[in-house]
């Protein structure tokens, strides 16, 4: 991937409180800029042992036009639970800010 390339991932069918963690590989750096839910959420900032809670969201919806910013060197992520009781799915986009 190249700088200014479009990063996106999904989780289909996450099981209730089930995490999809949102963390590039490698050297790779991104900033997320939207998140999709079909289900209440929770967004939690994780750095691969704290996490502190950013926000909730019931029902379905976006997090639109965020900076996000997500690092695989130093395991810095986001993290959204499906805090739903059923399965979710979640969808997320961005851009590639550094390789």
């Amino acid at each position: 991937m190249a700088v200014g390339d479009v990063v996106s991932g999904d989780s289909i069918n996450l099981a209730a409180n089930g995490y999809l963690d949102i963390l590039p590989t490698g050297t790779l750096e991104w900033v997320i800029h939207n998140i999709y839910h079909n289900n209440t959420i929770q967004i939690e900032y994780y750095d691969g042992t704290n996490s502190t809670i950013f926000d909730t969201d019931s029902g379905q919806g976006c997090y639109a036009r965020y900076s996000f910013h997500c690092s695989a060197n130093t395991l810095f992520r986001i993290r959204v639970k499906n805090t739903s009781g059923t399965t979710a799915n979640i969808a997320y986009d961005g851009v590639v800010t550094h390789t």
